[in-house]
């Protein structure tokens, strides 16, 4: 189950976690936090869901379907993000995946003020793995993540949040590679990647969340899921549709898992 905004260009938020969960050999279901007002070019409004109609979204779903992961994503208010805890922590899968999405890649602000306090607190604990890339892990934890070092400080202060794992991700960082840094109970590892020069990047972060979340819903150790879904990452932009004037969306391979 993704909990998530809607995007309906179709490139990130709930659109682009069913489309991966089903390249990925599962089923999908969702419930929609937000509904924005965007293309593959810009956020230009965002009309947010009331906590309980998301809470009676949650309700209706788990009552019916035996949830085998949750993975959430943007949660535009605080009063959304307790609402979401409270209603997952007694029917919680073995798997919470927690995207804490903040901003938009045009720069538009996801989240008002109080839903990073109101994640650590409240969503963190719940989570089996923290998936942020550096600019949210910066605004997570208030550190100036600059190389291994702050990565490492960085992911350290998402588990003293209560959080079983994080991985930051560092497709965003500027290099020749892509390096995710995971840190949890086995210790630290990296994962890179050669770097797709590509504007088709729409969706990047949402799509390798649901893909980890699905890889570890069947089975799947952490360190075995991390680099499958990067390679999905990575196929997915190399094989973009090109689609819109923008960042354009990803393609997401029919039964890609199962190839």
């Amino acid at each position: 189950m993704t909990i998530a905004g809607f995007d309906p260009s179709g490139g990130a938020g709930v659109l682009a976690d069913i489309k991966t969960i089903s390249a990925f050999g599962c089923y999908g279901v969702a419930a929609v936090t937000s509904l924005t007002v965007q293309n593959t070019q810009q956020v230009f409004a965002t009309h947010h869901r009331d906590p309980a109609i998301v809470r009676r979204q949650i309700e209706a779903l788990t009552d019916d379907f035996e949830i085998a992961a949750i993975k959430t994503g943007m949660f535009p208010t605080a009063e959304i993000v307790f609402e979401v805890a409270r209603t997952i922590a007694p029917r919680a899968a073995s798997i919470v995946l927690v995207d804490p999405v903040l901003t938009s890649t045009s720069g538009f602000d996801l989240c008002d003020e109080g839903v990073v306090n109101a994640l650590t607190s409240s969503l963190f604990p719940l989570a089996s793995l923290v998936t942020p890339n550096i600019a949210e892990a910066a605004r997570i934890t208030g550190l100036d993540i600059r190389n291994d070092a702050t990565m490492h400080r960085a992911a350290e202060a998402i588990l003293k949040m209560g959080a079983r794992a994080a991985l930051i991700t560092g497709g965003d960082a500027g290099s020749d590679s892509s390096t995710d840094f995971l840190l949890d109970a086995e210790g630290a590892s990296t994962f890179s990647a050669e770097r797709v020069n590509s504007t088709n990047t729409h969706g990047t972060g949402c799509t390798l969340a649901s893909a980890i979340a699905c890889l570890l819903a069947r089975g799947h150790s952490l360190r075995e899921a991390i680099p499958v879904a990067k390679q999905y990452v990575s196929e997915a932009i190399l094989h973009a549709p090109r689609l819109g004037h923008g960042r354009g969306p990803l393609n997401h391979f029919s039964r890609w898992f199962e190839r």
